[in-house]
């Protein structure tokens, strides 16, 4: 093999080079250790079950708390640039700002998958397949590694935290905090989701069904397009939908 799979893989792969491509999309059914430290690698995994303890409660909180402050009636669209034609945001606008949340959830579910987790990394940069390895490599590398199918709480909470201050730059205080907690709504449905796609047992004919042969033609088939998981929608327009024609034949 081209690593020694007794030793960490993190260090290993960046040395990979050119054949690092190749090598991380032929899928093994091993676990992988990424750190030498104890410590990091218990951040870097965690079991499909700790994502939805955590993260839902925060969800609730957060649509309870928008949903109050929005009933208070301080919050108005376009304030910084006319007061007179400003749009009041009603309370019960909430549950559409919700889903509004979690409709853009899923357009950078989309893109940070094709263009950050799918990323092909120059053959000579080190530093830049390990990090590629580390973001979503090891998932292809060993897609049946159950402790590293979500993600875990630590390191999604500085992108949630990144993501949070830029909606708040953008949008006024409550609105902005309505949109979030839509989007993290999304991103806790989708963690759900890509693990029940990979261990779940859907009945022929569902939806879920359909997206798991989908997920599995993208791992195993065809790595450069699929790049849809909790939904297909964005792989239309995109052009990234893997042909329908391939699962007719099978079925």
């Amino acid at each position: 093999d081209l690593v020694d799979w007794e030793k960490p893989l993190l260090w290993q792969v960046g040395y990979l080079g050119e054949k690092y491509d190749e090598w991380v999309h032929q899928p093994v059914d091993r676990p992988i250790r990424l750190f030498h430290s104890d410590f990091l690698e218990s951040l870097s995994k965690t079991a499909w079950y700790v994502v939805f303890i955590v993260w839902a409660p925060v969800v609730l909180y957060l649509s309870w708390v928008s949903y109050t402050s929005l009933a208070q009636g301080n919050t108005r669209l376009f304030t910084s640039f006319t007061t007179e034609y400003s749009i009041p945001v009603h309370k019960y606008y909430f549950p559409f700002i919700f889903l509004l949340g979690m409709f853009l959830w899923s357009l950078l579910e989309y893109l940070i998958h094709r263009f950050v987790f799918h990323m092909k990394p120059p053959a000579s940069n080190y530093y830049l397949i390990t990090l590629h390895f580390l973001l979503h490599g090891q998932h292809h590398k060993s897609p049946f590694d159950s402790s590293r199918l979500v993600f875990p709480p630590v390191p999604a909470s500085l992108v949630i935290g990144f993501f949070y201050g830029v909606l708040q730059l953008l949008l006024p205080e409550v609105l902005g905090l309505s949109v979030f907690v839509g989007g993290l709504c999304g991103y806790v449905v989708y963690d759900m989701m890509h693990y029940y796609l990979h261990y779940g047992s859907p009945k022929k004919g569902t939806y879920l069904y359909g997206l798991k042969a989908y997920h599995v033609k993208h791992h195993f088939e065809y790595q450069k397009s699929g790049f849809g998981i909790s939904t297909r929608f964005w792989d239309h327009p995109f052009r990234t939908l893997i042909p329908e024609e391939t699962f007719e034949k099978e079925d």
